[in-house]
């Protein structure tokens, strides 16, 4: 039963308090999965993110979903989906009936446009801890040249990410096993 209130706290504080969109709450979902909870070590978790991009539909449900049922099977699938959709449903509900009351409003548009920004923040700093990470996995050579290839991809060439991602973790287990190759013989 406490396992069951954790998956709800969890997934229902990263669905109340990311706000601005489905990615806004994976940096807050990341800090309770992994860092308070310690359901995840980060390298998991960005797993299950990379996944969870490939899929249609929305991404916080998509990985409350997976890690509820890895922790606690279909309950905790449940219990981790109704946490995430509950605050959203019942924010949208209160903020589309003020922001209807006060549209006219210059607050009211001025709020709507710091949501972007703050949003793109947490995203980047997710980004960036990933990058940072990738030091021991990866090396930096490598991540910098996947980085930049993945850019290339999507903005320059409109690669759906799925299909970038598919292709370096193909790229990556291919060179991991020439290493091998190599040193083995």
């Amino acid at each position: 039963m406490r396992q069951q209130k954790d998956i709800f706290m969890a997934f229902f504080r990263a669905g109340m308090l990311g706000y601005g969109g489905g990615l806004s709450a994976v940096p807050l979902m990341q800090n309770e999965v992994v860092h308070k909870f310690k359901w995840m070590d980060d390298e998991e978790f960005s797993d299950v993110l990379a996944l969870s991009n490939t899929l249609p539909g929305p991404i916080n449900t998509k990985m409350a979903g997976y890690i509820g049922w890895r922790i606690a099977g279909f309950w905790g699938l449940i219990n981790a989906l109704i946490a995430t959709v509950l605050p959203t449903a019942l924010l949208m509900i209160l903020l589309l009936t003020v922001l209807n009351a006060y549209k006219d409003k210059p607050w009211v548009h001025g709020m709507s446009q710091g949501v972007l920004p703050i949003a793109g923040v947490m995203i980047g700093v997710l980004a960036w801890d990933f990058i940072k990470k990738s030091k021991t996995g990866l090396g930096w050579l490598s991540t910098i040249i996947f980085t930049v290839i993945s850019l290339v991809a999507m903005e320059l060439l409109g690669i759906h990410p799925a299909i970038v991602i598919v292709a370096l973790i193909g790229s990556a287990f291919f060179s991991k096993d020439k290493k091998r190759e190599v040193s083995g013989s």
